[in-house]
């Protein structure tokens, strides 16, 4: 860890007087290893050089490093010091109860909805042999879910087939599976300048080369990315396409078609990470019709229910395919739950996630026009439905996007900053802001009201923590 480093923590020490500093040191760690600026393994000062530097005592010290191994972000050794661990599960939340760096669904408090769902899940229990929901099943689901996800990814695909269906336990455990199989050593896996962390993350553990494009307002731009295909090396095109995440963006038609001849003209496979679909009123075509022999598409009922409910479905190219893929997928994973199965097959046939998308929707759109309200259309990108925003900060603004995220969430404001996304260490100044998890509407316009005000003000809210 570099002086450089050492004297950005003591400058926002400085600026969060009203923090204890201990914790304030151990969100900067977790904040530097969550951008890359810290990696696995890195040395941390000795708790003598970090109090030195920062202006803190020893013990404060040591707490700062207490806590930080606490939440899983490093690691001692007696006579070698301390070390980074690596990406935490959970940076711990700041404020208010639930994790802040996640981009957690909205939660409708609508007890007529609540019930319908509870109501529902019960009588999967009483219909089902529990027995039956306690043992081993094949890869992919059974015959009655796999017939169920069709009729969810009919709503999205053109072509969908009931062999080419894998019922999967979550969307980042097929993508890890999809990763095994596709990509070999020595190529490239491309995707866009700013990513799901988690596509980052799974790249990381398998040492895979991920291959920065360039974006526009409309997505990643087709010439960069014939340009690489040109050398030979790319192994697979992945695609967050529908309410990007953290953007925002939607792929336009003329630009997926775009990029998807190429993918044709090069043969190469595309991931269509299609997460957010459900909650765009108006969808485009999606890659694996306008590719179908090449597409891997990947949706799921998280974004409707909560990540709890870990539940994907994966459509391959083909049946070979399917079969290579659930191989895989059986080998990292073995199963889904057959619980979580039918609760989601239930759900989907009785109309259950019908009305928690409707009503995710309906929230979704009445907390964006707050943020619209609060910081103005020409700051942010959001989309109607959706339970997170591109924050853009503006020119005259003082503020390290990284500092600012470490603050807002000190304020219960869900924030992360540019560098996590990143993929071509060109970070933009600009922040993902979540309005979903367990906050209410008016937690969320309270939230709103102390974003703009540190935003708008910097300088006066830096002259008043000295």
């Amino acid at each position: 860890m570099n002086l450089t480093e050492l004297q950005r923590w003591a400058k926002t020490l400085t600026k969060e007087k009203g923090r204890p500093a201990y914790l304030l040191i151990a969100d900067l760690i977790a904040e530097d290893v969550e951008s890359g600026r810290l990696q696995a393994r890195d040395r941390l000062p000795t708790l003598r050089d970090l109090a030195a530097a920062v202006d803190i005592n020893y013990t404060t010290a040591a707490r700062a490093y207490n806590e930080a191994k606490r939440r899983g972000l490093i690691e001692s050794h007696p006579g070698s010091g301390s070390f980074v661990k690596g990406k935490a599960v959970s940076l711990g939340p700041a404020k208010g109860g639930y994790e802040m760096t996640m981009n957690l669904l909205i939660e409708p408090a609508i007890p007529t909805l609540i019930e319908k769902v509870r109501d529902s899940a019960i009588a999967v229990l009483a219909q089902h042999d529990l027995y039956s929901l306690f043992r081993y099943q094949s890869f992919g689901g059974g015959q009655r879910e796999r017939e169920t996800a069709l009729m969810w990814l009919d709503r999205r695909l053109g072509n969908a087939r009931l062999e080419n269906i894998l019922i999967c336990p979550g969307i980042h455990s097929a993508l890890v599976g999809l990763m095994t199989q596709l990509v070999s050593p020595g190529q490239l896996v491309c995707v866009e300048s700013l990513i799901y962390p988690g596509m980052k993350a799974i790249a990381a553990q398998l040492g895979l080369t991920l291959h920065s494009l360039e974006r526009d307002m409309h997505g990643p731009l087709p010439k960069p990315f014939e340009d690489v295909c040109k050398e030979g090396r790319v192994a697979v095109l992945y695609l967050n396409p529908t309410i990007h995440n953290p953007t925002t963006t939607t792929i336009p038609l003329s630009r997926r078609q775009g990029l998807a001849d190429i993918a044709l003209r090069y043969s190469i496979p595309i991931i269509e990470d299609d997460a957010y679909t459900m909650l765009c009123d108006d969808p485009v075509t999606p890659f694996a019709d306008l590719a179908p022999e090449l597409s891997y598409y990947i949706t799921g009922t998280a974004k409707c229910f909560g990540p709890g409910l870990r539940s994907a479905f994966l459509h391959a190219p083909g049946k070979r395919q399917t079969q290579r893929i659930s191989g895989a997928m059986r080998a990292l994973s073995v199963m889904s739950s057959p619980l979580t199965d039918a609760l989601v097959s239930t759900w989907i046939a009785d109309g259950t996630a019908d009305a928690m998308l409707k009503a995710v929707r309906t929230e979704g759109s009445a907390r964006l026009k707050l943020a619209e309200h609060y910081l103005g259309r020409n700051h942010i990108s959001g989309a109607a439905g959706a339970f997170h925003l591109w924050l853009k900060l503006p020119k005259a603004s003082n503020w390290n996007p990284s500092e600012l995220a470490v603050h807002l969430r000190s304020l219960g404001v869900s924030a992360v900053a540019s560098a996590a996304f990143s993929t071509d260490n060109n970070p933009p100044d600009a922040l993902r802001i979540c309005y979903g998890g367990p906050i209410s509407r008016d937690n969320w316009e309270d939230g709103l009201q102390q974003l703009a005000d540190v935003i708008e003000q910097p300088a006066f809210l830096l002259s008043n923590t000295h």
